[in-house]
C-alpha cells in the first residue's frame, strides 16, 4: 500500500492473506483519530474494508464507529475500571474471536454475572495489544472518539466497494443497520445493495424528508401510502 492510497497513512499487516487481525482495525482506529481530515479517515477505513473476509465486516463495521453488532452489552465503565491486563507484545485476535467474546458477555445472566463478565473481560484484554486493549475499552464505555462515525464509514464503505454512496445509505436505512449495508456493498456490489428491500416487522433506520409545499403535494408524490401513528 502506497501514502497515496491511505492519505499517508501505513497501516500494519496491509496485503496479509486470510482476514484481518482486530489489530488491524485498531491500527486503523488509531490513525483516522491522528488525522482532522475527512479524506484520510476515508481512506484509512476503505483499505481496511477492502482486505476484511464475508464473515468480518459486520462485526468490523460496528467495531469501527465504537460499537457492537448487539448494540450496548451491559459492559460500560463502571465493569472496565475494574478489570486490568497486561497487553500482549504480538497481536493474534482475529475479528470474530473478539465478536464471539463480546457476545458471550452479552449473553451472561444470573448471579454472579459481574465476577463472571470481569473474569471474561480479563482474558480478551490480556490477548490483546495496547491499541486492542484501547478500541476494546473505546467500545465497551461509548468512548472511541476518533472521528470515524457513521457518515464517515458510509463514504468509505462505497469507495471500498466502488459503489454510490447514496446506494449505501439506502441499503443501510432499509436493513436498519450499516453493518448489513457494508456486508452486501462488500460482497455484492450495487446490485446486492439494490437487493435490500424492506422486510415486515424489520425496522428502518430514520431517514431525511424533504418538506412539501402543501399537503396535496406531498401525498401525490408519496402515491399509494400507509401511515402509523
Amino acid at each position: 500500500m502506497t501514502d497515496a492510497d491511505t492519505g499517508g497513512w501505513q497501516i500494519p499487516g496491509a496485503g496479509r492473506l486470510g482476514g484481518v487481525l482486530f489489530d488491524e482495525l485498531a491500527a486503523a482506529s488509531d490513525a483516522v483519530g491522528a488525522t482532522t481530515k475527512r479524506n484520510e479517515k476515508v481512506a484509512v477505513l476503505a483499505d481496511v474494508l477492502r482486505r476484511l473476509r464475508p464473515d468480518e465486516v459486520v462485526p468490523a463495521a460496528s467495531f469501527l464507529v465504537g460499537t457492537t453488532p448487539l448494540g450496548r452489552i451491559g459492559v460500560g465503565w463502571a465493569t472496565l475500571v475494574e478489570v486490568r491486563a497486561s497487553p500482549a507484545v504480538e497481536p493474534t485476535l482475529q475479528i470474530a474471536e473478539v465478536d464471539d467474546a463480546l457476545r458471550r458477555l452479552a449473553a451472561m445472566a444470573g448471579e454472579g454475572v459481574g465476577t463472571a463478565r470481569r473474569s471474561a473481560l480479563i482474558d480478551v484484554l490480556g490477548r490483546a495489544t495496547d491499541r486492542e486493549q484501547r478500541l476494546v475499552r473505546g467500545i465497551l464505555g461509548g468512548e472511541l472518539r476518533q472521528g470515524a462515525l457513521a457518515g464517515v464509514l458510509t463514504t468509505a464503505i462505497a469507495a471500498a466497494a466502488g459503489v454510490p454512496v447514496a446506494s449505501v445509505r439506502r441499503a443501510a436505512m432499509m436493513a436498519g443497520d450499516l453493518g448489513a449495508a457494508a456486508r452486501a456493498a462488500l460482497t455484492g456490489g450495487a446490485p446486492a445493495l439494490d437487493a435490500v428491500t424492506l422486510v415486515p416487522s424489520r425496522p428502518v433506520q430514520p431517514m431525511l424528508a424533504s418538506p412539501g409545499s402543501s399537503v396535496a403535494e406531498a401525498m401525490s408524490a408519496a402515491g399509494t401510502a400507509q401511515v402509523d401513528w
